[in-house]
């Protein structure tokens, strides 16, 4: 009897263990088959030299950027120009832009689904739709005139990336041989906008306005005045000219850095840190699957003069051009913005249709401050950049000029976002050495708002 017993037992625990087994199987295959499906070793979907053989990648308004033929060879979109500025959106013929759709999104691509598999009775793959304008990632590369830099536009109501430019890029279509040993080519397979991180310079200084307009309450009662040079803590932090005597909107409007050195040691570490947390910039997004890179922003041994430093995006400030977009777009929709998103549509053999759910991030800052900042940033647009350079727009901007240091010229940044309601849309332009962010970053931005929302 005893023997049964101990029989029985284990085939009772045999049992269990199959049949946990079996649910972790199945969890596993919900969460990850089109992972295991779109593996490059599949060689029913990705041919000898491992491109993915089937599925077609369009632009929003259905120009096709990549398709296969019969033979099953991938082809590219008919302009040079337009394939090199989309390439980290669709991808290289030896798949190594790990963000691109042609790596990112294979199994939407492949025609996977949880009862079929890949394989489908008709047709060869999905038509998987993106959000971006063709047309608009090709002004967004060639205003970068041969720099290396991000550009990003979206709706910061919906989440749809409209722009998505990175470069250095090359074609597709015709790879250059020299790729791996070529300096012009450094980081060529990293999506700039989606997965580094920069000095913001300037940019950062609408966090640092931020809290200074809700912890100090005097604020906007003060006036500043700025001689060139300001000596905080043991730093001497310099602005290009003196700015004279000026209030807290005239700071912005100049971009003192004086002022805001001392608003940020007035401030603290502690409540910079909290700002910069609060305000998305040590976030990840998630863009249909694909992490963005978060920031960094080390104030644990900075000294005061440090500090005011980092209040003015230098120091040592790291920001991802994506997580920028996404605060100005928070600013413009006061709080809260659609976190972005790459896929418009996928078109299958499936009588269901693609269902995307727009989600939205964290309040990254008060309705009341945002307002206010708002109207700062539209400020410094009207008296500094020139409203002129965006028609029609009633457009809120900050430029950036962040000193790299090496004898290389600054990083040029220019973000905002229209208040249009027609138009709502966020923007960020990085330029690689790009010298003035008014100037170099402020002209690649209003070339391609002036496209989306003008239609030139």
């Amino acid at each position: 009897m005893k023997k049964i017993e101990r029989r029985t037992l284990v085939c009772l625990i045999l049992a269990g263990m199959l049949t946990l087994g079996t649910l972790l199987f199945v969890v596993h295959l919900l969460l990850y088959g089109g992972d295991w499906v779109s593996f490059a070793a599949n060689r029913h979907l990705y041919s000898s030299s491992g491109q993915l053989s089937v599925g077609r990648i369009l632009d929003r308004d259905g120009d096709i950027l990549s398709w296969v033929d019969d033979a099953g060879t991938r082809h590219y979109y008919e302009n040079s120009i337009v394939r090199t500025a989309t390439l980290h959106a669709v991808g290289d013929p030896a798949g190594a832009i790990g963000t691109s759709a042609l790596v990112a999104f294979a199994d939407q691509l492949s025609g996977y689904n949880i009862l079929t598999g890949a394989d489908q009775l008709f047709g060869n793959g999905n038509d998987l739709y993106l959000t971006l304008d063709a047309r608009l990632n090709y002004i967004a590369y060639q205003g970068l005139n041969g720099h290396n830099g991000a550009v990003g536009v979206y709706n910061y109501k919906t989440g749809e990336i409209l722009c998505m430019v990175s470069a250095p890029s090359f074609d597709p279509a015709n790879p250059p041989s020299d790729i791996e040993e070529n300096p012009a080519y450094n980081g060529v397979y990293l999506n700039r906008f989606l997965s580094s991180t920069f000095p913001p310079g300037s940019v950062m200084k609408t966090i640092t306005l931020t809290a200074a307009l809700e912890q100090l309450p005097d604020l906007s009662e003060r006036t500043f005045t700025c001689t060139g040079s300001t000596q905080v803590g043991e730093e001497q932090i310099t602005c290009p000219y003196a700015h004279g005597t000026m209030d807290i909107n005239g700071a912005l409007v100049q971009s003192c850095n004086g002022v805001f050195a001392q608003l940020s040691t007035e401030l603290g570490s502690d409540t910079l840190l909290k700002y910069i947390e609060k305000a998305g910039l040590l976030n990840s997004y998630s863009v249909n699957g694909i992490s963005t890179t978060k920031g960094t922003f080390d104030l644990s041994t900075a000294t005061t003069g440090q500090l005011g430093w980092a209040g003015v995006g230098q120091y040592k400030d790291l920001a991802n051009p994506c997580s920028l977009m996404v605060w100005m777009g928070a600013i413009a929709n006061g709080g809260k913005a659609a976190v972005p998103s790459l896929i418009l549509d996928v078109q299958d053999h499936n009588p269901l249709p693609y269902i995307h759910f727009s989600k939205k991030t964290n309040t990254l800052i008060s309705k009341t401050t945002a307002q206010t900042l708002s109207d700062m940033m539209a400020q410094a647009v009207a008296e500094n950049y020139g409203a002129g350079r965006f028609p029609n727009m009633d457009i809120c901007a900050k430029s950036g000029t962040a000193e790299v240091g090496n004898g290389k010229a600054p990083t040029a940044w220019f973000s905002g976002f229209l208040r249009n309601e027609d138009a709502p849309y966020a923007f960020v332009v990085m330029v690689e050495e790009g010298g003035s962010g008014a100037q170099t970053a402020g002209t690649v931005a209003s070339k391609v708002l002036d496209a989306l929302v003008n239609g030139y």
